[in-house]
This record gives structure tokens, C-alpha cells and sequence, in this order.
């Protein structure tokens, strides 16, 4: 996020209300300002939600699922526009059913993001006026609620999981909202192809084994039995949805799926750890991100458990792993992705 819309959001959040809805995504920092009374949060990270609760906000962990909220509930609606234009259409929707007579929705974002084009569309869906203030690229735009349109846009039915039916890849269940949502990763598929030679033992895997970062479960539903001892984890909360309804659809019965930052939250030891880690777009190569998977995988790798781990090229996984692990080795690469195994964690 640039700082004018940092502070655009600071602002608006330090007015007074007392039924407020704070949408909040992968854009927005952990930590902004103090609690304010009668705003409420809610968002689709767990670090991010987590790290808010724990400063006294009242937030909660969901999809953008606001249908626990009434009609007409809320007075104001603070978004910054989010990445993806099914998840924008789809609160934009929401908008319109949540907000009461007089109700205002405020979105901010860069014009590189799209915000006047959701700004003209929320105010035909709303039916009301539309302010806007520039600063640089980024704009505030107020819309208020007066008709609401009768036909929502065009969200790509968010809520709903859909299969997919990827050719020779098999049919998921997945849904807007979860990063790749309709495809198969292409680093995910690599390292699944070459899994059982890094592992020195056939397909499908046995024993404890943890699918660090799963996104819809293409990993584990893969690469793991049916009767593995099996965990999946992910930061997001639409991944958790589509895996946990996946590994369901495949009969993993034993299996359980985890909100965790990289794996926080998990105490359990495995043998086999994978790992696709969301090193995309919004994505710092050289930060912390990077060393939070790493060493939680440091923690969470039996003494005699490998790890294995695909990563874009450019990324210095094997760098950033000396420290943590005695044996590091790059199995193979095929010019865009590289195989790395962890073993023999240190500590």
C-alpha cells in the first residue's frame, strides 16, 4: 500500500462511528491504530486478523462471508480495494444489502488499481451520490446508498465453490478469492512429477505429513494416502474452504486443515513436509516471508524427515536454509522452477 492511501485509511478510520464495517486484505498492515469503538473487522488473513485481535480489535476470520450480518446493519463501510475484481464486485454487492438509509460506503485505492471503474459501479449499484478526492494516484471515493440496483455485478458467484475441470490435471473444487483459483500451479505440478524420486519411495506418500501453504490441497491430494496422517495449513481463508471441501470430496477423513502464518500454530512433528510457498505478486523475495517458512520448517521436520520445497528460480531458498538445516540439496530445476530438499534440521 502507498502512503497516501496508508493515510487516507488512518483518517477515516479516526472519524467517529458507531457502525462500522472494516473490510480489511492482504494490503493492509497488522498494525495501524489503537481499537476504535464500534468498528468492526473483518478479513480473510489469518496472521493479519490474529495480530488485530490480539491489539483489541474486534475482528473476525471468514471469506468476506458477511452474511451473518443483517440487512441494512451498517451505517459505514471502509474497504481498500482488493486485487481481485470477483472479491471487489462481490463486497461492493454486500454493500448495497448491508448498508442502511443514509449508509456510506468509503473506497480507497490507486487508479492503477481500478478504483474509479469500482467507484462508477458502486455507485450504480448503491444508487446514490459519489464524492471522490484525489491525492496523487490515489483516490478516496464516498458512495451513499439511495436506490440500490435490482442486478448485482458481476462477482463470479464468489461465495459458490465450483469444480474444475483441468484436462489431464483432474477435478478440484476451488472458488474466487484463493490466489491461482482456476488453475494448476505450474510449480506445484513440478514438484508433485518429480516427488517420488526426491523421496526415494513411490507415490501416494504415507505417514505424518504436513502441506505447508496448500491453497486448495493440489498437493496433498496428489502426493499423500488416503490414510496418511496428514495436515494442511494456509494463511488464507478461502484456501482453507476449498482444501478442507477437497480433501472431504477424496474421502481424507483423518486428514485436518489448520489457519496458520507459515505454521505457527501447529505443534506436531512430520516426516514429510511440502511446500509451495506463496512467493507471487505482493510477495517480497528478501523478506520475511521467506524465513518464516523456512524456519518454521526447521521446527516442524522430524530429525530424519525431509522437506520438500519448489520455489522460482530467482528466490535464495538454499541461501536463507544454511543455519537451519545440515543438508540442503537442489534436486533439479527446469529453468523457471527449482526443486529444493530440506533434511536434518538443526537445533
Amino acid at each position: 500500500m502507498t502512503d497516501t492511501a496508508l493515510n487516507l485509511l488512518v483518517n477515516e478510520l479516526r472519524q467517529p462511528a458507531e457502525r462500522r464495517l472494516w473490510i480489511v486484505d492482504e494490503n493492509i498492515p497488522p498494525q495501524l491504530l489503537a481499537p476504535q469503538t464500534g468498528t468492526q473487522v473483518v478479513g480473510n488473513r489469518f496472521d493479519l486478523i490474529r495480530a488485530m485481535r490480539e491489539q483489541g480489535w474486534n475482528a473476525e476470520l471468514s471469506d468476506f462471508d458477511l452474511g451473518k450480518l443483517p440487512d441494512a446493519s451498517i451505517e459505514q463501510i471502509i474497504y481498500r480495494v482488493s486485487k481481485e475484481k470477483a472479491v471487489v464486485h462481490h463486497l461492493i454487492n454486500e454493500a448495497a444489502r448491508l448498508l442502511g438509509p443514509n449508509g456510506k460506503l468509503i473506497l480507497i485505492g490507486d487508479k492503477g488499481e481500478g478504483i474509479k471503474t469500482y467507484a462508477r459501479k458502486a455507485q450504480q449499484r448503491l444508487g446514490g451520490a459519489k464524492a471522490e478526492q484525489k491525492q496523487g494516484s490515489v483516490w478516496r471515493c464516498e458512495l451513499s446508498v439511495a436506490q440500490p440496483a435490482d442486478a448485482p455485478l458481476d462477482d463470479q458467484n464468489y461465495a459458490q465453490m465450483r469444480e474444475l475441470d483441468l484436462k489431464d490435471a483432474g477435478q478440484y473444487l476451488s472458488k474466487p478469492g484463493l490466489f491461482g483459483w482456476n488453475k494448476i500451479d505450474r510449480g506445484s505440478a513440478f514438484l508433485v512429477e518429480n516427488l517420488a524420486e526426491m523421496l526415494d519411495r513411490p507415490l501416494p506418500v504415507e505417514g505424518s505429513i504436513l502441506d505447508l501453504g496448500c491453497g486448495f490441497g493440489y498437493l496433498a491430494l496428489n502426493a499423500c494416502a488416503i490414510s496418511a496422517e496428514l495436515t494442511c495449513t494456509d494463511n488464507n481463508a478461502a484456501a482453507l474452504i476449498a482444501c478442507r471441501a477437497n480433501l472431504e470430496a477424496r474421502g481424507y477423513t483423518h486428514a485436518q486443515v489448520v489457519a496458520s502464518d507459515a505454521g505457527d500454530t501447529l505443534q506436531q512433528r512430520f516426516d514429510t513436509i511440502l511446500c509451495n510457498p506463496p512467493f507471487h505478486a505482493g510477495f517480497g523475495v528478501e523478506g520475511d516471508l521467506t524465513d518464516r517458512f523456512l524456519q518454521q520448517t526447521q521446527r516442524l521436520l522430524t530429525p530424519n524427515g525431509t522437506a520438500c520445497f519448489v520455489v522460482n528460480l530467482h528466490i535464495p531458498l538454499e541461501r536463507k536454509a544454511q543455519g537451519l538445516f545440515a543438508q540442503i540439496h537442489c534436486h533439479a530445476d527446469n529453468g523457471h522452477f527449482k526443486l529444493i530438499q530440506l533434511s536434518k534440521p538443526k537445533g
